[in-house]
């Protein structure tokens, strides 16, 4: 293993670090994404979907070039339409005017877990499957989203809204799990090895790891 120093690019995320915390972006990543849309205009938009929109397969007329279309999405594949490319420019040009918005984790965050969770009932006009959405926050620092269409057709709103808390449930048990099972520096009994420490720090580090005396 080697030391690379400070973390300011991995997998199209980009860090900046401060005593106040850190700032995560995808700037770079956006501009791609926009480089191969070929945008070059300077149109933006203040929301990545129009009021009231509802796509179906059927809307629109079909693409006669679907490439570039099926390079940027994953969604009506087999026969893209005008009506979803539109969709996708305006998600495009909303990119475009937030390029530089990213996730701020305060360093002084307080350790409380947060969830919301919603869904939309039969959002889909076409399934008639609802879209459950939910976001985790520790402290005022967002740590976990989610936006997915349900396996089954929900028969109320209600029952919508209780698949969604299943699915919110769910990832609140493992997050919990994961922030139990983090290791506190107060526990980290390899701190000896790599720095000077504090006499009242080194002889709770050197009883901890069990070194004792045993005269002859």
């Amino acid at each position: 293993m080697k030391d690379l120093g400070h973390l300011s690019y991995f997998l199209g995320l980009e860090i900046t670090r401060s005593t106040d915390g850190l700032y995560i972006t995808q700037a770079k990543y956006a501009s791609d994404l926009l480089s191969r849309a070929g945008l070059t205009d300077s149109k933006t938009v203040d929301t990545p979907v129009e009021l009231n929109a509802h796509l179906t397969p059927s809307g629109g007329k079909p693409l006669s070039n679907p490439s570039l279309y099926r390079r940027l999405v994953s969604q009506y594949l087999s026969a893209p339409r005008s009506t979803h490319y539109a969709a996708v420019l305006r998600i495009l040009r909303y990119l475009k005017d937030t390029l530089f918005h990213g996730l701020f984790y305060s360093a002084q965050s307080p350790l409380e877990l947060r969830a919301f969770s919603d869904a939309d009932w039969a959002g889909d006009p076409t399934d008639r499957r609802s879209t459950t959405g939910y976001c985790f926050l520790l402290g005022s620092s967002l740590i976990s989203w989610r936006s997915k269409k349900q396996t089954f057709v929900a028969r109320s709103s209600t029952e919508a809204e209780y698949r969604a808390l299943a699915d919110t449930t769910s990832e609140l048990l493992w997050l919990r799990w994961l922030l139990k099972d983090l290791v506190s520096f107060k526990d980290q009994l390899a701190d000896i090895f790599t720095k000077a420490l504090p006499k009242g720090r080194t002889r709770d580090l050197v009883n901890n790891l069990k070194l004792v005396s045993h005269p002859p």
